[in-house]
């Protein structure tokens, strides 16, 4: 089938596979992280502090490890993240397991999962193109990885509801712990034929500014990444708010919350698949727009649903457009970067989506603290439209002046 096309390739077969386990153990932790902490101290401020020291890392850290990826071995790279992220999974189950309720670890774990997080996803992203030997099956193979990852956030969060209102939130870290070894064992049974790297003899930090000025010199590259950073920070934060959506809006459960996540991966998951769908010559500017228009619309909508019912069909559009623009950017990006500014320029969108997303949640959590979450979330719907009129805008006027500087030289 054309939707599946990039499988028939050996090591993005086995990527695909230990992916589709792992993820499910990642989503079932994220649920669980989240309702451990509301559930602990009652605050949505902890809550967007926990997501914050969970990515604030990628912020700081993309654009160097960027330059470090472009520099090793990606592969070995993703090895060693993957082994330190199981063990992280494996303290955290340790903890509940012993009933040691402590934020200051639990903290201190989730900035840890960050540190890695900015180097695995750099690392991951960048491989990408050497898992599909024929290059045109390259935008499928990222909307299909992006599948996966959303399926799983359909049936990890699923799971994880009913485990935790059943056997607690230890069991949820124990699993995610047992399903890295299925991501180790099909790594190391890849063939993978990646060119020797040559080391820079320059600073890295040199390279960093040659990532920036590359950025500088590509303005529909530059005009994505400040568009994915803008909703990060205004838009996406969202998410974090669910569970009090689910606990105090509609007076749920952890079972609630994790329809509502389970709502979003089901969106999510069929936005990948349109995206698995497209063909290279689909134009993503115009998905990017309408999908970041149905996002913003979305979220308005789940602020001021009425029902349970109805907030979750939000939540499951919501995600659908969240994944559509994401998907559509990383795409455009992996596809129109020069090979050997690919890393850098990843790094930047890492630090945009993955980097901004943590400054978001904080003050959207201290927000919904002091003024309510369905007046906040109301309002990053709002900034969400504002997001998408402003890049409509910069591209119509860089497009001008383009069409301009062409007929002065002619």
């Amino acid at each position: 089938m054309t939707i599946f096309r990039s499988l028939r390739h050996y090591n993005y077969r086995l990527f695909f596979t230990g992916q589709s386990i792992s993820l499910v153990g990642t989503w079932m932790q994220r649920v669980a992280v989240s309702w451990l902490v509301y559930r602990l101290t009652g605050s949505a401020f902890l809550l967007g502090l926990i997501t914050f020291l969970s990515l604030i890392p990628s912020l700081v850290l993309a654009p160097y490890a960027g330059s470090y990826v472009d520099r090793h071995n990606k592969f070995k790279i993703l090895i060693i993240t993957q082994i330190i992220l199981m063990l992280q999974a494996g303290a955290l189950a340790l903890m509940i397991w012993f009933k040691y309720y402590d934020m200051f670890w639990i903290a201190g774990l989730s900035l840890v999962q960050g540190l890695v997080n900015a180097f695995d996803v750099t690392a991951r992203q960048s491989l990408m193109v050497n898992l599909v030997e024929d290059k045109e099956d390259l935008p499928n193979a990222i909307a299909l990885n992006s599948s996966v990852f959303n399926a799983a956030r359909l049936v990890g969060p699923a799971l994880a509801g009913v485990i935790l209102s059943t056997l607690g939130e230890d069991i949820c870290f124990l699993i995610n712990f047992v399903s890295f070894i299925a991501v180790l064992v099909c790594l190391l049974m890849m063939k993978l034929n990646l060119q020797a790297v040559q080391k820079s003899t320059e600073n890295i930090w040199v390279d960093l500014r040659k990532g920036y000025e590359y950025l500088r010199s590509s303005p529909d590259l530059a005009s994505m990444i400040i568009m994915m950073a803008a909703s990060s920070l205004l838009v996406i934060p969202f998410t974090t708010l669910l569970p009090v959506f689910a606990k105090d809006i509609f007076n749920g459960t952890a079972t609630t919350f994790g329809w509502f996540e389970s709502a979003a991966g089901f969106g999510a998951f069929f936005g990948a698949i349109y995206m698995a769908t497209l063909k290279k010559r689909n134009n993503m500017q115009k998905i990017i727009i309408f999908s970041a228009l149905l996002l913003a619309v979305s979220v308005i909508a789940l602020a001021i649903s009425p029902s349970l019912i109805l907030a979750l069909f939000c939540t499951g559009l919501a995600a659908l457009g969240l994944m559509a623009q994401t998907s559509s950017i990383n795409t455009y990006l992996q596809t129109h970067a020069d090979d050997a500014m690919r890393g850098r320029t990843l790094s930047y969108y890492i630090m945009a989506y993955q980097g901004v997303l943590p400054i978001g949640s904080l003050l959207m959590g201290y927000f919904a603290h002091q003024f309510g979450t369905q007046t906040v979330v109301a309002f990053e719907g709002v900034a969400g439209l504002l997001i998408v009129v402003a890049y409509i805008y910069n591209e119509k006027n860089r497009h001008s002046v383009k069409r301009n500087r062409v007929h002065f030289a002619n």
